[in-house]
């Protein structure tokens, strides 16, 4: 009998640039003030790769080189990388290439998905897909973004949400009842005017044009993708817990992509979760896009035990957005 695998999570990594861009130093860029920011989103500052030569694979190659450390890893072990960013360091070159060659995985294939503020729960269940056919033991699963290069600073609307950042996770072969156990997924193309980047596609390339008109840029209706969010994370979550029978008090934590704090209470509220068991670090990192739910493993690993029942949730661009069950394993030494 051929023997079953789950996929389970068993390290992590992170990276978020040095540089601060706190509120304070917003409101001497645009027409805001810290204590709106903070009301309407949690927001208290957001890291920045200020350098131009700094790219998403430089990002993503240092959260990958912090999960080999805390792993006891050895790169050549590495068997497969995905990828998740809205940014990739070129239109063709996947990031995943840059990062197997700057993070050394010399035995390792690479690919790039792309699902904006899902991606890394997409990426997350390709990846699971890969270990649980039995044909890898191992695979990287990497949520990265340099959002500031398609910020428009100029933009208040969005210059105050987004920030830079890197999350890793390592998923192995596990015959034990945990790992990634679930998801919910959807897409609906209809709301992509919502949240988008207009130029720099095969539909709008880039021209002089486009880039005096900052098309090249993060355009949101805030209002409907907030609603849209709520709505969407809320209702995958609860269908998630519902076709695998499990209670609210069955659930530990609620790991969600963190866009803004009003959206996070909100899916806590109406799945009737504690705000302890809601993790959050938006105030100090802003939306990373694909990153925001691995740095928010990453932060907060200690405070998780083999066999923990949690929730990964996320809302992104496209419209899509989706929800991912999985049962806590024990971590690496």
């Amino acid at each position: 009998m051929r023997t079953r695998y789950n996929a389970a999570i068993t390290a992590l990594g992170g990276y978020v640039p040095e540089t601060v861009l706190t509120n304070k130093a917003l409101e001497e860029m645009v027409d805001t003030n810290s204590e709106w920011i903070v009301s309407r989103t949690g927001i208290e500052e957001r890291r920045i790769a200020n350098d131009d030569r700094v790219a998403t694979s430089d990002l993503a190659t240092m959260a990958v080189n912090d999960l080999l450390t805390s792993a006891n890893m050895k790169p050549e072990a590495v068997e497969c990388i995905i990828i998740s960013t809205s940014t990739p360091d070129y239109i063709m070159v996947s990031t995943a290439s840059v990062v197997c060659e700057k993070a050394g995985l010399i035995n390792a294939w690479g690919v790039d998905s792309n699902a904006a503020c899902s991606g890394f729960l997409y990426a997350l269940t390709l990846g699971a897909s890969l270990v649980e056919s039995g044909r890898y033991k191992n695979v990287i699963v990497v949520g990265a973004d340099k959002n500031s290069s398609i910020i428009n600073y100029e933009d208040r609307n969005t210059c105050i949400l987004f920030g830079d950042g890197a999350g890793a996770v390592l998923l192995e072969q596990t015959t034990e009842d945990v790992g990634i156990i679930d998801n919910v997924f959807k897409t609906d193309g209809t709301g992509r005017e919502h949240l988008i980047v207009l130029a720099g596609g095969s539909q709008t390339p880039s021209t002089i044009d486009t880039v005096n008109n900052k098309l090249n840029y993060i355009s949101q209706n805030g209002k409907v993708v907030f609603k849209a969010a709520i709505e969407g994370m809320s209702d995958t979550c609860t269908t998630l817990l519902g076709r695998n029978e499990l209670r609210v008090d069955e659930i530990k934590w609620l790991i969600p992509h963190q866009a803004n704090l009003r959206i996070i209470n909100a899916v806590g509220e109406k799945l009737g979760l504690t705000a302890e068991q809601v993790k959050v670090n938006i105030q100090r990192y802003g939306n990373t896009t694909a990153a925001t739910i691995p740095l928010c493993l990453w932060d907060y690993k200690n405070d998780f035990k083999a066999g923990d029942n949690m929730i990964l949730t996320a809302f992104g661009a496209g419209f899509s957005w989706g929800a991912t069950y999985l049962r806590w394993a024990e971590l690496r030494k």
